[in-house]
């Protein structure tokens, strides 16, 4: 019978992990605050904000709001992201994406430092994550291994296959994949005989943007399948980059969208707050 692996009651547990981390941290005197940036009112991106902002609330963690215009500078955010930085009372700083057009996004994620980037995106923190250091981690694929290792799916000598290059998703996981010994390929758009590439995966991560790409065809029996997209179907109904229900029979464990990967995404960004007081 196919596992669903249940991102919401993992979520659940990290956050109740972390409320006890953050208790006592007050207890000593000590209040964790993460700003959060945003420019401009997307729908979408208010909904993000929100839902950080909720989470921040739940574990017991501050939440600074900067709310700028649209029509705000490049320069006046990277001024806000110094002022920021140089703040001692705030731990995190998380800029929401996407930015305007008019705004570098590079670099105002480079800008942040690095020992405040709760997101994982600053160079310096990729990097340390390359070589085995201490830094922060992208939070979607911190939150997949965390999946894999509470629902007891062994990773050390499995052949992974990542679909997806995204320096926020696809590279990321499959360092951290390589980090707990499984052996790992990425493909992508340009990667021949996908298929065959896909189908030969213990667990296939798909990160891929297409909804319902993958199908039954591209898994092999028994595989565990981690579907990291988001979007509307034709009925406006939540749906991933995996046709769940073509697929699901023949894995052994799989991430349903929404209640998958999605929550953990955000439970992560709180870990990487808790955890900027002892960086």
């Amino acid at each position: 019978m196919t596992q669903v692996i249940n991102g919401k009651e993992i979520a659940g547990q990290i956050r109740e992990e972390l409320r006890h981390k953050v208790m006592k941290w007050k207890a000593e005197g000590i209040e964790i605050t993460l700003a959060v940036v945003q420019v401009g009112n997307d729908a979408a991106s208010g909904i993000y904000v929100r839902n950080k902002k909720k989470a921040c609330e739940d574990i017991g963690i501050h939440s600074l709001s900067c709310q700028l215009p649209e029509e705000t500078k490049e320069q006046e955010l990277l001024n806000l992201i110094d002022s920021l930085n140089s703040r001692q009372d705030v731990n995190g700083i998380l800029v929401q994406l996407p930015l305007p057009g008019h705004i570098s996004e590079e670099k105002v994620l480079d800008r942040i430092s690095p020992l405040k980037d709760v997101d994982g995106f600053h160079p310096r923190n990729v990097g340390a994550m390359c070589i085995g250091k201490t830094g922060f981690v992208s939070c979607t694929p911190a939150g997949i291994i965390e999946l894999l290792k509470r629902s007891n799916i062994e990773i050390a000598g499995k052949e992974c296959v990542v679909i997806g290059r995204s320096n926020i998703v696809g590279k990321p996981m499959a360092l951290l994949m390589l980090r707990e010994n499984a052996t790992v390929t990425i493909a992508h758009s340009k990667t021949k005989n996908l298929k065959e590439v896909a189908g030969r995966a213990d667990i296939l991560i798909v990160a891929a943007g297409r909804p319902k790409m993958i199908t039954s065809d591209y898994v092999k029996e028994g595989a565990v399948v981690i579907d990291v997209g988001i979007h509307r179907d034709e009925n406006n109904k939540l749906c991933g980059d995996v046709d769940y229900y073509n697929v699901a029979s023949r894995c052994s464990a799989i991430t349903p969208v929404p209640g998958g990967v999605g929550p953990m995404t955000i439970a992560m960004l709180m870990y990487n707050c808790v955890e900027s007081i002892s960086l």
